[in-house]
Order: C-alpha cells, then sequence, then structure tokens
C-alpha cells in the first residue's frame, strides 16, 4: 500500500504560492499569479497563517524570514498602519499575528494582535442586540465574520494572559453571534443581519466560511473554560457541513468562486481540523471528521490541481483555466499543510 506524503504535496503548494503570487519587493501577496499587484489586506492574513503552517511543520527558517517581511510588508502597504475601516480584516491579522507569536514568541507579533484586539473592541455596539459591526461606516450590520473571529481571538488571548476581560469578550460576543446567527436545529450560522438597514437576517448566505469560524469559537471558548455546551455547539454545526448537500455536495465543499471566497474553505478546512483534533471530541466525530478533510484534499490533488504549477481551482473537483487569485491558492496550501498535520499526529 502506497501512503500518502502530504508534507510533500503541503511543500510544492508553498512553492507554488511563493512563486506565482509573492511580491518580494512590496512584501506581500499579489491578487493573482498573472501579476495584479492590487493589494488585499485581508488575505495578507491568511498568507501569514500559511507561512505559520510552513514553519509549524518544517521548522525552516526561510518561513521565518518570510513571514517577518510580510508583516512588514502588511503595514507598509496599509498606509503605513495595521488599522482598517473592516473589522473582520482586523481580527484575521490579528488571528495571524497571535499565531505567530504562538511560534516564534517575537513580540512584534503580540504587539500587533494586541493593537487590533483594543481597535476591535470599539466595534461593539448595542444596535441588532450587541455585536461587533462589520465595518466602521456601518455601525449597524452585524456578521458572522466580524464576530466569530472577533471570539476565537479574545478566548485565544486569555488562554495566553489569563486577562478575565478577554473572556468576558469572547464569550459575550459567541453569546450574541449564537443567538442572532445561528439556527438552534441544525446548527447552520447565518451571515449576517440588518445589512440593508430592514433588520433582516441573511439566512440564504450559507458560506463555509461562516461554519469554520462559528465552530472555531466553539472550540476555542470549551478549551478556555472546559463548558462543555461550547463543544457541543462546535459539533453540530461541524455535523451540518458534512451532511448539506448544498454546502457539500457530493462529501465536495462547493465552488464558492474566487476574489474573497476563494478563502472561505481554506477556513473551514483550517478549524475543523482543529476540532478534529480535540481530545475531547468522539473517536466517531474525529473519523468523521478527517475522512471528510482527507476526502477534499484527494479532490483537490486529484482533480483540481494544475500540473506541473501546482494550480488549485476555486472548484475541488475541476482543474482550473485561466488565472488563479491567492486567495484561491491559499485555501489549497491550507488544506494539503493541514493534512500533513494531521497525518504527523497519526490521525490519516
Amino acid at each position: 500500500m502506497v501512503v500518502t506524503n502530504w508534507a510533500a504535496r503541503a511543500d510544492s503548494a508553498q512553492a507554488a504560492l511563493n512563486q506565482g503570487f509573492w511580491a518580494p519587493t512590496g512584501r506581500f501577496y499579489q491578487k493573482n499569479n498573472a501579476g495584479d499587484q492590487a493589494f488585499n489586506y485581508w488575505w495578507q492574513a491568511h498568507g501569514l497563517d500559511v507561512l505559520s503552517d510552513g514553519y509549524q511543520r518544517t521548522q525552516v527558517a526561510d518561513y521565518l524570514a518570510q513571514m517577518r517581511a510580510l508583516e512588514q510588508g502588511i503595514k507598509a502597504k496599509n498606509n503605513n498602519t495595521y488599522l482598517n475601516d473592516y473589522y473582520d480584516d482586523m481580527e484575521w491579522l490579528a488571528l495571524a499575528s497571535l499565531r505567530a507569536y504562538d511560534l516564534t514568541r517575537e513580540p512584534e507579533y503580540k504587539a500587533t494582535a494586541d493593537l487590533l484586539w483594543a481597535d476591535i473592541k470599539l466595534g461593539w455596539n448595542e444596535q441588532q442586540g450587541g455585536g461587533i459591526a462589520w465595518r466602521k461606516n456601518q455601525r449597524d450590520y452585524k456578521n458572522t465574520p466580524a464576530n466569530a473571529p472577533a471570539a476565537i481571538l479574545a478566548a485565544r488571548l486569555y488562554a495566553l494572559d489569563r486577562n478575565p476581560d478577554d473572556l468576558a469578550w469572547a464569550q459575550k460576543i459567541y453569546d450574541w453571534e449564537k443567538k442572532t446567527l445561528v439556527d438552534p436545529a441544525t446548527g447552520a450560522v447565518w451571515d449576517g443581519v440588518n445589512r440593508l438597514g430592514d433588520g433582516q437576517i441573511d439566512k440564504d448566505w450559507r458560506f463555509s466560511y461562516n461554519q469554520g469560524v462559528f465552530l472555531g469559537a466553539g472550540l476555542a471558548l470549551y478549551r478556555a473554560t472546559q463548558q462543555t455546551s461550547y463543544l457541543e455547539d462546535a459539533t453540530r454545526t461541524a455535523a451540518y457541513v458534512l451532511n448539506d448537500g448544498q454546502l457539500s455536495p457530493g462529501g465536495v465543499l462547493k465552488d464558492e468562486g474566487n476574489g474573497d471566497g476563494g478563502l472561505f474553505k481554506g477556513i473551514l478546512t483550517r478549524y475543523l481540523a482543529q476540532l478534529a483534533t480535540e481530545p475531547a471530541v468522539s473517536a466517531t466525530n474525529r473519523a468523521n471528521y478527517v475522512a471528510f478533510l482527507k476526502f477534499n484534499g484527494e479532490s483537490l490533488y486529484k482533480q483540481a490541481t494544475r500540473r506541473p504549477q501546482f494550480l488549485f481551482n476555486t472548484n475541488w473537483t475541476t482543474a482550473p483555466s485561466g488565472t488563479v487569485d491567492a486567495s484561491t491558492q491559499m485555501s489549497g496550501v491550507m488544506m494539503f499543510e493541514i493534512l500533513a498535520d494531521l497525518q504527523a499526529r497519526k490521525l490519516l
């Protein structure tokens, strides 16, 4: 029996991201592999996370140098600041910076995360019953992208610093999100409320991304508190992902397009894999999560990878044609890094 070497696949994916998308002069990831120099702030945060994946797996110093370059490049490209008008964007950079700090203990990363967290908290207001706004000039629109990652961030900061205020924030944000934007029957996570100023919930917007960040928030709060209700929430939403024919038709996560949507599958798979590694998860659930992730990774590798360039498609069942966005490429790198990690943990 031939054993799949997911680490080798991850190496190939990382190399393709670096060769096709990295702008060494600007120290950031370009929009696509056709040389479009547009700077997308929140994609860079996932770029930092992907570099952290590579460093965590290999301990190769090249990743550390590129992580530092990217962190500096983001600030330079963003008008010499890490602050942004979109709270969800800042949450992603804070999460990636905090992870980089966990791996390296380099204080600059922690300072970035702390700076961003202080600004993010200012996004909370009582319109729609609470929650963090999506962006600074639309404070009455609240959505999952601006709240679930913030709950993860607060819980992780609490795990690191043991500041009770961070835990209180994590719980407050999570409680609002669950009450407002999660279907209690199925665990499906809706996108947002009051986008058009009419108080309506966008229940028909079912993105893989939103499921991933909510189950990630439940897991982070379970780890912070050991309260089983949080883990139950996470497993309910995970079951929805695995079993919903629209979200994962035929067992493969749906095509959510390029641009921002290119990142959605990678975000879900990252947090589902974290749930799979949680010791408190049942053996049956763990096996189901791992099987789902492996099935998606194999489909991506066999059906949706252009060779020899090692470029990925938005649809994980067909090969890409034409230009590939960095967001789409990053999701593929995440998928392979996740499976390499699960393999190293002997879960595959």
